[in-house]
């Protein structure tokens, strides 16, 4: 059980460290390409903003797409989990998530530095405190499942390889990432606008 723990433990690390290193290029890259990515990008721009806060998004139409977006992402990554490009592909995407946080981020406060921060902030609650623990157990859920079928030797994660133990307990552990995901969708959509609101009108 120990091992276990430092196991999964180690396992979140790896996908903290993922994520700092595309952060850490996204705000590089904003940072290389000042031109393209702030004086002659319409991203977060004056017209954006505007835009956004005349918008009022209606709870239902907006669930609907992203939480078509979400599980068809999650979806996508427990597919390709199964495979033998599971792991790097998953890896990709968690550096892919850091990179475009960089990006956002640091155009974000180049242009309006604190109400940037406040502003991404927004963004991402409440919806976060659900999302990033559901990307977590994905990460951790993929990396045990494919370690099982995929490494030289057994990885039996308590059960023997594919029993039906096995896809019984990977099955669950899914639905329930999957329910954590559906719960942010739902904040996305139903608290988040309210959120963003409030905050656009400092600006």
């Amino acid at each position: 059980m120990r091992v276990r723990q430092q196991s999964l433990s180690k396992n979140s690390y790896y996908m903290v460290y993922l994520f700092m290193i595309g952060l850490f290029i996204g705000i590089l890259v904003v940072n290389a390409g000042h031109d393209t990515w702030v004086v002659n990008s319409d991203l977060l721009g004056t017209e954006m903003i505007i835009r956004l806060k005349n918008s009022v998004p209606a709870g239902e139409g907006l669930f609907g797409y992203v939480l078509k977006h979400r599980l068809f992402t999650l979806c996508m990554l427990a597919l390709l989990s199964t495979t033998m490009i599971g792991l790097p592909a998953i890896c990709v995407y968690i550096c892919y998530m850091g990179l475009s946080a960089g990006c956002l981020l640091s155009v974000a406060v180049i242009r309006y530095g604190i109400r940037g921060l406040l502003f991404v902030a927004a963004a991402l609650l409440p919806q976060a405190f659900c999302l990033i623990p559901a990307y977590i157990g994905l990460f951790i859920w993929a990396v045990s499942l494919n370690r099982t079928l995929y490494a030289p030797k057994t990885y039996l994660d308590g059960y023997e390889r594919y029993s039906r133990q096995f896809y019984l307990k990977k099955g669950t552990q899914i639905v329930v990432v999957a329910a954590v995901v559906i719960m942010g969708c739902l904040l996305e959509s139903y608290v988040n606008p309210k959120i963003l609101h409030f905050i656009l009108k400092i600006f």
